[in-house]
């Protein structure tokens, strides 16, 4: 299903959602979730350790690699005791499958961890719980949103990556229009659906100079276009892609460690967006599936998240990313102008490309 299909489904769940007499989802305010979630007393963590304990196990829909999530839900397990049932499948799946469970009045996930696009529909379909945490002062205010029904766990850095082997660092591009130059001919690459990136390149440059001069790289140099940013990471460290336009630094700096010939570079600002963390107001083990959220933007959640490259959003927590400028993605503006961003990708990379 491609993005402005699954767009569609969702403007079709979010109608049904809204039909009067139909409740797919507990009213905010309401219920022993609610009151948990807004709970600040100072013996907060001592009342959800002791509720999660008697409730013992934990759900979570994830689209994280396991191997990059294992590491933060093992370390929760070890300390908390609390068993953890963990479903990973891509962010589009994880959307989908929460607001028909929902729909269908099946709750059986307590935490939703994900992209923020896709948390933030959540959010518009009710079926997160609203939160105060008092660890929200620690996050970065570009990972808070203001009705508090997720939070920024991490930072999504698009970057541009290079193979150190095929690209001289003398030839590195110092603005976009170095893109431009005839010897980066059949050599460039991004990936097929980063709209969001778009949007912030946009939002950087202004819309109409970013698509002038994106346009003007294609038509001179082509664009390989390739389905997934770890594959895309894989042929830029392979040498089949030498540079990449959209990339996740922390997935470089994962293959960078390992020995692979594979650096990063960001043009101007990096581009960023928050990933986070929700909570389902219909929970089935809401003490759980707060401490869990707590728990993630803690800072030893957090350096654990860091450790596997990530950038935290928790302020205490130091990451490769830290002083580089970034500019953020509006993800409010992309869910309402999907369509249009969607098209303008195709427009400029899809159907251009060669």
């Amino acid at each position: 299903m491609n993005k402005r299909d699954f767009h569609r489904l969702l403007l079709a769940t979010a109608g049904v959602l809204a039909l009067p007499g139909r409740s797919f989802a507990q009213a905010p305010g309401k219920g022993v979730m609610a009151e948990l979630a807004q709970y600040t007393g100072p013996d907060r963590l001592q009342k959800l350790t002791e509720g999660a304990k008697k409730e013992g196990t934990l759900s979570i829909y994830t689209s994280a690699q396991s191997k990059d999530m294992g590491p933060l839900v093992k370390a929760y397990e070890k300390k908390y005791g609390i068993r953890t049932e963990m479903w990973r499948a891509g962010s589009e799946k994880v959307l989908q499958r929460a607001i028909t469970e929902a729909r269908a009045n099946r709750f059986t996930v307590d935490v939703i961890e994900t992209n923020g696009p896709e948390l933030e529909s959540l959010s518009r379909e009710k079926i997160l719980q609203a939160v105060k945490s008092p660890l929200y002062s620690d996050i970065m205010p570009q990972a808070l949103r203001t009705h508090n029904q997720w939070v920024g766990t991490r930072l999504n850095v698009f970057v541009q990556a290079y193979n150190t082997n095929e690209v001289k660092k003398e030839e590195l591009p110092k603005t976009w229009d170095d893109l431009l130059k005839p010897s980066w001919k059949g050599r460039l690459g991004i990936e097929a659906d980063d709209q969001d990136w778009l949007a912030g390149m946009a939002a950087e440059l202004g819309e109409a100079r970013a698509v002038k001069l994106l346009k003007e790289i294609v038509a001179t140099n082509g664009m390989s276009v390739r389905k997934g940013h770890t594959l895309l990471t894989q042929l830029v460290a392979s040498g089949e892609v030498p540079f990449a336009f959209t990339v996740y630094n922390y997935k470089v700096e994962q293959l960078r460690k390992k020995g692979a010939p594979i650096d990063w570079l960001a043009i101007g600002k990096a581009i960023a967006r928050p990933n986070g963390v929700g909570v389902a107001q219909r929970a089935p083990n809401p003490n759980a599936a707060l401490l869990f959220h707590d728990f993630e933007i803690s800072e030893e959640g957090q350096k654990i998240l860091a450790g596997r490259n990530f950038v935290p959003t928790n302020t205490k927590v130091e990451s490769v990313i830290t002083k580089q400028p970034l500019q953020f993605v509006d993800i409010a503006m992309m869910l309402d102008s999907r369509d249009k961003w969607t098209d303008l990708y195709q427009e400029i990379f899809i159907t251009k490309a060669r």
